[in-house]
């Protein structure tokens, strides 16, 4: 397996190049043109100078997150096949450029979701966090603005602003949308994608719901070992596969994330795992950890154990990380808890590696 590390580009990260390639076991980082909007092609050679900064500080691009899917598609407009035939152009230019995998969601609206960016645990490091009462009593408007100030002056990932500009109208569009509609239009979508996929060598990576459950009475599909397999099977294909997010996933007690990774991951269908730890305090409220275990509710020794079990040869990445000793950076993603993150999960892989070994 090979470990990546997210960066969102020169101009809007503080972390740099150079910091990650500092990393010990870093392969490579996963990025994306940030500043195309959802629905338009990424210019080749857009992506190819994106590729070539990359390779020139000593990293490996072959990882996308993510190729934004226009709400039209989502919602199953009759304009939704232009972005699909532009779609399939990026994906087409992605391929030229060495591009393995593609991760990517179907979530209406929120690519992600949280009611505090700045949740303060008692170490003093500073975390995302979730609670359903908090976001059940907010407007969703409010939201939107509440991001746009906290986000240290970073761009957050899936609250690009002309995304969300029409905020109120898009949410009114859904209304007719139930989750068994939006899996039709993710049909749709990856009936006519996968087979370019297959050609160009480029795997599809669906992203779970971040939380696992609906908000603001909008569906969802990506949320349990059920409607994992329905997506998969939908569309049975080696290039239509997963991104397994421990944290995403693991909000829900009901997933057991270990099982889930060894069920698909001998399959072949996990194509990126996100690792990340989260603390479960009750029903729907949670706040994000370090990796370790014994500081979040879930096991990473067990997650890193499947994994090599399963033979994993993809990519994995540390996901989220706190803010600490007194770093400036978008939310959830400074430079040391990741790193710290990152050399944990490569410890405890080695000492599966060794102890596996010595097993008779």
């Amino acid at each position: 397996m090979k470990f990546v590390f997210r960066w969102f580009g020169s101009d809007d990260d503080s972390v740099g190049l150079n910091d990650i390639s500092q990393i010990p076991g870093m392969s490579g980082v996963v990025s994306a043109l940030h500043d195309i909007p959802a629905g338009e092609v990424w210019p080749l050679d857009r992506i190819n100078a994106l590729r070539r900064e990359v390779n020139d500080s000593g990293l490996e691009l072959e990882v996308i997150e993510s190729v934004i899917v226009h709400e039209d598609i989502k919602l199953g407009l009759s304009s939704r096949d232009r972005y699909i035939e532009n779609y399939i152009t990026t994906i087409k230019n992605l391929s030229k450029a060495g591009i393995k995998v593609i991760c990517y969601n179907f979530m209406p609206v929120f690519d992600w979701l949280r009611s505090d960016l700045h949740f303060k645990l008692e170490d003093g490091s500073v975390v995302l966090s979730y609670d359903e009462s908090l976001i059940e009593a907010t407007d969703p408007v409010s939201i939107v603005e509440t991001y746009a100030t906290d986000s240290e002056g970073f761009g957050l990932p899936g609250w690009e602003p002309e995304r969300l500009a029409e905020l109120k109208k898009t949410l009114e569009l859904y209304a007719d949308v139930d989750q068994d509609k939006l899996f039709e239009n993710l049909k749709y979508f990856l009936e006519a994608i996968i087979p370019i996929c297959e050609k160009y060598d480029v795997k599809m990576a669906i992203h779970p719901d971040d939380p696992p459950w609906p908000i603001f009475g909008l569906p969802r599909l990506i949320t349990s070992q059920e409607n994992l397999e329905r997506v998969l099977n939908v569309v049975d294909s080696p290039y239509n596969g997963l991104t397994l997010c421990s944290g995403s996933l693991g909000a829900n007690v009901s997933n057991d994330i270990p099982t889930l990774i060894r069920t698909f991951g001998k399959r072949g269908k996990i194509h990126f795992g996100h690792v990340r730890n989260i603390k479960i305090t009750s029903e729907r409220t949670f706040h994000e950890t370090s990796h370790l275990s014994t500081d979040g509710s879930l096991d990473m020794f067990e997650i890193m154990k499947a994994y090599y079990d399963v033979g994993f040869e993809g990519y994995l990445r540390p996901d989220h990380g706190r803010m600490i000793w007194n770093e400036k950076a978008r939310p959830g993603y400074g430079l040391y808890d990741r790193a710290l993150g990152v050399t944990y999960l490569n410890g405890l892989l080695e000492g599966i590696r060794k102890m596996e070994q010595k097993t008779p």
